[in-house]
């Protein structure tokens, strides 16, 4: 599944779920911001609607991560039976999750592989 919302000169959000050994993972590109949250929230409603026990949530293609979706990755953290990993790397995604203490409590790795590893291992 792959959707982008956003209009011409407007914030840009794109998500794509798919399934890897067993782990939802979803991919976002572009811009998290009030404007496209609600895609985001979207997509992890969708995922979260087959009952997962693993997700890793993929920023790498994130330009920009607003506050307001950094919390809706800790809302996903604080569901009791999910797993979660977050695939960010660089100044726009793990450098804000690291700024506000996110990184501390949920597992971001800067890599896919090592976000499946990570989910697999938890407990």
């Amino acid at each position: 599944m792959r959707d982008m919302v956003g209009n011409s000169g407007a914030s840009v959000c794109g998500v794509s779920t798919r399934l890897v050994d067993g782990t939802v993972v979803i991919t976002v590109t572009g811009t998290i911001d009030m404007v496209t949250v609600a895609h985001l929230e979207g997509g992890i409603e969708s995922a979260m609607a087959g009952a997962p026990e693993r997700i890793v949530i993929d920023l790498l293609g994130v330009q920009f991560l607003a506050s307001i979706g950094i919390g809706a990755l800790v809302a996903v953290h604080h569901h009791p039976t999910v797993r979660l990993a977050v695939v960010a790397a660089g100044p726009a995604t793990a450098r804000p999750l690291q700024l506000v203490g996110v990184a501390d409590v949920i597992d971001v790795c800067p890599t896919l592989d090592e976000a499946l590893n990570t989910v697999l291992a938890q407990r």
